[in-house]
């Protein structure tokens, strides 16, 4: 109305959420593209290439047979817990000649989710070193692959010579919800390192 003193009142603002990067690591074939996929929100970035004959010799394929490709440089997802906190989630690559990239990858990173296959679990000893020297707090998650899970966590967590305090819990890396609690109990250790005590 013309000469009306009435104005709209202004929109009111939320607060950018708050922000965490998350890395997903582990080694070769372990199912790190797959919990990006399962979990993100988002369509997920991926980087992923063919096995090629070139690779026959380098890349190790004993109990992973039927992979037929293969990240090259990230996968990234995303994943809103709450209206203030929302996740990215950065997939590492998993062959030894893309490991230069995790340095990188790390920067800003405050937690890692590092996936274990039980058929070759030796494959993530490098993941489990990498952020114990970097003081980065992770959690193992056992991958089932097939949904099997033959092993106890207890004799999982003693074979892989672990803290006490870091958690060892069993997914599937496929399943959506499998792949949330995997996440939820990353920031649970967040949290709790992040609290004072008393």
């Amino acid at each position: 109305m013309a000469g009306s003193d009435i104005t709209a009142p202004a929109p009111t603002e939320r607060p950018a959420p708050d922000t965490v990067k998350i890395l997903i690591a582990g080694g070769f074939g372990v199912g790190k593209t797959t919990m990006v996929g399962s979990v993100s929100e988002i369509a997920p970035l991926r980087t992923e290439e063919p096995l090629t004959m070139a690779g026959l010799g380098v890349d190790d394929l004993e109990g992973i047979e039927e992979k037929r490709a293969t990240t090259v440089a990230l996968d990234f997802g995303r994943i809103t817990v709450s209206d203030d906190l929302v996740l990215y989630l950065f997939g590492t690559p998993g062959q030894q000649r893309f490991w230069f990239m995790w340095n990188d990858l790390s920067l800003g990173a405050l937690g890692a989710v590092v996936l274990i296959d039980v058929r070759r679990p030796e494959s993530s000893f490098a993941a489990i070193d990498f952020f114990e020297r970097r003081g980065i707090p992770f959690v193992i998650a056992v991958n089932g692959f097939h949904g099997e899970h033959p092993y106890p966590v207890e004799d999982i967590r003693e074979s892989l010579t672990l803290p006490e305090g870091v958690p060892v819990l069993l997914c599937d890396a496929r399943d959506r919800t499998s792949s949330r609690d995997v996440l939820v109990a990353l920031l649970d250790r967040l949290i709790a390192a992040a609290t004072p005590a008393g």
